[in-house]
């Protein structure tokens, strides 16, 4: 298909040289036209705080959109290092009051550069090799993540960071090494299992498992299912899904994006559940706007507001459940960091909180600027590393100013920021998700009722099996029921 831009309302001639956007489905004049440079988004932009300059606030980007829409300004390497330097966090769109679509706007503006740009080494990798082959595919991401894993364990990652070899090239390759996340000992994997509760179930949901978070949390993700099926939810895995195409629309590549919402519907849509739940704030935030992504699509739009209307933040789904109040006591404080697209895109900031307030012991303590960005971004950590350190350095310095031996947050790009936030910075804070300390605070809960055994212990497998014995006999006492019933 022919993608060059022949609406001539954004491409005009000056000095007869044609000027504007040069690919179809540039950004719309009518959206950006709604920004009356009023400048409320000036200090709830993290990039404009951290420079104090126009260029790299909401409201000057869209001034740079502006001004090659109209002709006045060539999408060069110096208005395209603007967009480049924005995070995506849209706490601009929180504080609009034009209802600017921000997010929208600086998306296809990046599927206009992606298109355009002379690709370097380091796009290339992030581009084509990291974004079209490595996450796209779980066995080769799993391949990856796993040979990681091994190059941690045997302690060639910490000789290396202590030989500081790597900061001898010039770049950020050496901080970026010494940046690499903890590799968890267990991933989860997407096989299409079925984790049951112990009753008849309330709800029965498809839990997205994304690309990173399985390998990255796996015990996280685990603690989240602990969690659903002990309040009574059906859990369902689709092996046939896929990472939610997030990543893909913030560098521009929403042909790529498309491909993944695509599967991730066809995935969901051919289970019977009442709910698409994510740990993920990106990915729950993308989900709930594939209708936007695919709306040119004939064959997919209905389907895809379809999913829309059934995708939830986790933290969303189980305050609205609502949940059992766990029992168990935590004798701890936390503190919450809103993770950008939860708080500025779906308006989720109390849900977090009030299950936090639910567990016994815990105290709750509000941070400065909760909402502020911590820098992660996606593969922005890669390509803009020096301001996501800037960004990660003052989000450390919040989280310090509470005194909390808990930082608890949404998103698994805002964990590993804060998880290596806190070894740079060396604080004692654990980090860690909402749904970690349920399932903590109702483990608490059985040790507490029971004596300390083998099978009451915070072992997983005896967990598990304890769960699966207890599900055998309602299985039983349900088929006794129905034969009672047919006598």
């Amino acid at each position: 298909m022919n993608d060059i831009n022949t609406n001539s309302k954004n491409k005009v001639k000056v000095d007869g040289i044609l000027k504007g956007f040069p690919f179809s489905n540039p950004p719309l004049e009518e959206d950006l036209y709604k920004c009356v440079h009023c400048g409320f988004c000036l200090q709830a932009c993290p990039t404009y705080v951290q420079t104090g300059l126009e260029t790299e606030s909401p409201r000057g980007r869209i001034a740079l959109m502006k001004g090659v829409i109209e002709g006045r300004l060539t999408m060069d390497n110096d208005v395209i290092d603007h967009w480049d330097m924005c995070i995506q966090c849209r706490a601009c769109e929180d504080v609009c009051p034009s209802g600017v679509p921000y997010g929208n706007l600086i998306e296809k503006t990046m599927s206009q550069v992606s298109k355009s740009r002379k690709s370097s080494i380091l796009t290339m990798g992030i581009n084509w090799l990291l974004l079209r082959r490595i996450l796209t595919d779980q066995v080769i991401l799993s391949g990856l993540v796993g040979t990681m894993r091994i190059y941690q364990k045997i302690g060639m990652h910490k000789l290396v960071s202590a030989l500081k070899v790597l900061h001898l090239i010039p770049g950020n390759l050496g901080s970026l090494h010494d940046s690499m996340p903890r590799i968890s000992d267990k991933f989860f994997s997407a096989d299409g299992q079925t984790y049951h509760p112990f009753g008849e179930p309330k709800k029965t949901v498809g839990l997205l498992s994304g690309c990173i978070m399985p390998l990255i949390n796996g015990p996280e993700m685990r603690s989240a299912i602990r969690v659903l099926t002990r309040n009574g939810v059906k859990v369902i895995v689709p092996k046939e899904q896929g990472c939610c195409g997030a990543i893909h629309s913030h560098v521009g590549d929403l042909v790529k994006a498309r491909d993944m919402a695509r599967r991730n519907i066809d995935a969901f849509l051919s289970k019977d559940i009442d709910a698409v739940l994510s740990s993920s704030a990106g990915c729950s935030t993308r989900m709930k706007e594939y209708g936007e992504l695919l709306k040119d699509d004939e064959v997919y739009i209905d389907k895809a507001k379809q999913l829309e209307s059934k995708v939830k933040d986790i933290n969303e789904f189980l305050y609205e459940l609502p949940i059992d109040p766990p029992k168990g006591r935590l004798e701890s404080s936390v503190t919450y960091q809103d993770p950008c697209h939860l708080a500025h895109t779906q308006k989720i900031r109390s849900q977090p909180r009030e299950l936090l307030k639910l567990i016994p012991g815990l105290n709750l303590i509000e941070m400065r600027n909760s909402d502020r960005c911590c820098g992660a971004g996606g593969t922005y950590v890669i390509t803009q590393h020096q301001m996501s350190l800037k960004l990660m350095n003052d989000k450390m310095k919040t989280i310090e100013e509470t005194g909390a031996q808990i930082v608890t947050t949404g998103n698994p790009g805002c964990w590993m920021q804060m998880n290596q936030g806190s070894q740079k910075t060396n604080m004692p804070v654990q980090v860690k998700y909402v749904t970690d300390l349920l399932d903590e605070s109702y483990r608490a809960e059985r040790i507490e009722n029971e004596p300390e055994t083998e099978s009451t212990s915070f072992n997983e497998s005896a967990w598990e099996e304890e769960r699966l014995e207890l599900r055998s006999q309602w299985e039983k006492r349900a088929g006794d029921r129905r034969k009672r019933r047919d006598r």
